[in-house]
């Protein structure tokens, strides 16, 4: 099986090679058959002689390359692309008898790199901009860099700071208005912003308006856009919802039905009002400069703003924590509406509370992290999006309190 993986890998990036040589002027020596005798010298040279013989065999693959390289030093652009992937596929051949699966993989990803050549090379070439380069370096080095080197401890007052987690929702806010711009490069302010607000709400609505707030400031054009991608990542919010208190006790999710459902509905109407404002954007401003990728004081001042928030909810739990339910999912909601929505549905299963019981303190939760996702709709100073965006949210907690009032007054 190591041998056969190990051929139809080199067979894999072989023929991909063997398509590219022809297209050059002199055509290299590495084709087809080269690399599927390379990955099974890997291979055989691991089996026979362990590590110290595929050392030995693919230092001299190197030098072939390295030599092949030499030869073609006269053409205008030589590359060195097929010599580096010779020397990887013995390493891959190798690889295939220790772990052919991983090998595999490991070939048809190389394949695939080698294959996307020409789209590769245009879209760094002619479709990113020196910003979004920029942006994606500094993306990679919040992400691979600093989050790394953060303790993932409490730590602060009330022991309500963790470093590492704060760092992932700023991580996490960049990556959302980045996916926003890429939305927008790709199908246009008009489907993009809502598309990328909606999608983004599954991971953190807070973060995905607070994205799109910064983003509006930036680049008023795409105005309604953004209100529609704020507001529709509320839906995601009560979808998430739904799926968590279920997954932790059905009765309370039958009790906070009727809440559910009209906060939903409000969030759907709300939102697809100004989808169909977006929609309808002048030819002029859909091809809008669509802005930076992402503005790293806007993400370093949403984070200074959920610590700020994190100290808060630790404080009123600590002074409040004996008082009830109702307090701590209050406390809980400021952060996270699911939190609380967790903490209560969990009491609940436990026989701790009534699953009726339950409904106040969620619809709490849902009511101050409404009250966080206000806070943030103002963060990016951009007050028409804000007198946009803040109705939508308190109509959608509105209508999950008149829900639980109907359905109180239909059992009642």
């Amino acid at each position: 099986m190591s041998l056969v993986v190990a051929l139809g890998v080199g067979l894999l990036i072989g023929a991909e090679r063997e398509r590219r040589k022809q297209e050059r002027p002199s055509p290299s020596a590495a084709g087809i058959r080269t690399f599927a005798v390379a990955t099974l010298a890997g291979a055989i040279s691991l089996m026979v002689g362990g590590v110290t013989l595929l050392a030995i065999t693919t230092a001299s693959v190197a030098a072939l390359a390295a030599l092949s390289y030499w030869r073609a030093e006269s053409e205008s652009d030589p590359g060195v692309t097929t010599e580096i992937a010779l020397i990887l596929a013995v390493l891959v051949g190798a690889l295939a008898v220790l772990q052919p699966m991983v090998a595999a993989a490991v070939g048809v990803i190389v394949a695939i790199l080698l294959a996307a050549r020409t789209p590769l090379h245009h879209f760094v070439s002619n479709t990113l901009t020196a910003d979004e380069v920029r942006d994606a370096l500094i993306l990679a080095g919040a992400s691979l860099v600093v989050l790394p080197l953060l303790p993932d401890r409490a730590m602060g007052p009330y022991d309500a700071l963790n470093p590492r987690s704060i760092w992932l929702i700023v991580i996490l806010l960049l990556g959302i208005s980045a996916a926003g711009h890429v939305a927008i490069r790709t199908l246009g302010a008009r489907f993009g912003l809502p598309v990328a607000g909606l999608a983004a709400g599954f991971v953190s609505s807070s973060a995905a308006i607070g994205a799109m707030s910064a983003r509006a400031a930036k680049t008023p054009a795409i105005l309604a856009g953004a209100v529609a991608g704020a507001v529709l990542s509320t839906i995601a919010t009560i979808v998430q919802l739904v799926v968590v208190i279920g997954a932790i006790s059905l009765p309370t999710l039958h009790t906070m039905a009727v809440p559910l459902l009209c906060a939903g509905l409000a969030a759907c109407a709300y939102g697809a009002v100004f989808t169909v404002k977006a929609l309808r954007f002048p030819p002029d401003e859909e091809h809008a400069d669509p802005g930076q990728a992402f503005s790293i004081s806007s993400a370093l001042a949403f984070a200074l703003l959920l610590s700020v928030i994190l100290v808060l909810s630790a404080a009123l739990g600590a002074r409040f924590g004996g008082a009830g339910a109702m307090v701590g999912a209050a406390s809980a909601g400021l952060v996270d509406a699911h939190a609380a929505a967790i903490s209560i549905a969990s009491l609940s299963a436990a026989g701790h509370i009534e699953p009726r019981d339950a409904v106040l303190p969620i619809l709490a939760g849902l009511t101050t992290n409404t009250v966080t996702k206000i806070v943030l709709a103002l963060s990016g100073g951009q007050r028409a999006f804000a007198w946009r965006v803040i109705p939508g949210l308190v109509l959608v907690a509105g209508a999950a309190w008149l829900g639980a009032l109907l359905q109180a007054a239909t059992r009642g």
